[in-house]
């Protein structure tokens, strides 16, 4: 009788675990596949489209602007200047790093979270919200949230809307947002041989002397 008894439990177990992999394999496995296939950039737009920016955290706010600037033959060139906390040329890399990620980056998956959950997420006061301004005076905005649990991407919301919905869409963001907007105010700053160069195309060109006859 027990040895029927273990018979029938191994094979209600056989049962359940065979069924536990079919639905895995046919639906939950999918629905992963299908997130991932799903990713797609975070915004629309290339880094030549920005024209201005501002990353404001919880201690200060930062301001850049994209400025016009000729050379020493009268070509029009455009370089970044930080606006605020201090009027100073922008370093380049800085500012290429950021742009390339707002410009190239992707969002993993997003899922709708009740605001009153936001604060799980850190994006009730979050790590950095980055303000964008576009050549056609189109704006956008990323508020970046805290790490998931095992640091590979951040909790982001992108172009939040006015009010606030019963459910709020939540994205994951690559990590390296972290790295792009958590820097001291010297390395916003360009450093002396950018400011060296840009200092040289702002002379004018010599023109040959005109020979004596």
């Amino acid at each position: 009788m027990k040895l029927q008894l273990k018979t029938i439990v191994l094979v209600l177990l056989a049962l359940g675990l065979g069924s536990f992999v079919y639905i895995h394999e046919t639906r939950i496995l999918p629905q992963r596949e299908a997130t991932k296939s799903q990713a797609k950039k975070i915004f629309n737009f290339t880094k030549d489209d920005v024209q201005a920016f501002s990353i404001q955290t919880q201690t200060e706010t930062l301001k850049f602007e994209r400025l016009p600037l000729q050379d020493g033959n009268q070509q029009l060139l455009l370089q970044w200047q930080m606006k605020s906390p201090k009027d100073v040329q922008a370093n380049d890399a800085s500012i290429s790093f950021l742009l390339t990620l707002l410009a190239n980056g992707k969002q993993e998956r997003f899922f709708l979270a009740p605001p009153e959950k936001l604060s799980e997420y850190g994006l009730d006061k979050p790590l950095a919200t980055v303000e964008i301004t576009l050549k056609d005076q189109q704006t956008h905005q990323l508020i970046l949230g805290k790490p998931d649990f095992n640091r590979s991407f951040l909790y982001a919301q992108i172009d939040p809307p006015t009010p606030k919905p019963n459910q709020i869409e939540v994205l994951l963001v690559p990590i390296e947002f972290e790295y792009a907007v958590k820097r001291s105010l010297s390395e916003w700053e360009a450093n002396q041989d950018q400011k060296t160069d840009k200092n040289k195309l702002n002379q004018p060109t010599k023109s040959s002397p005109t020979p004596s006859l």
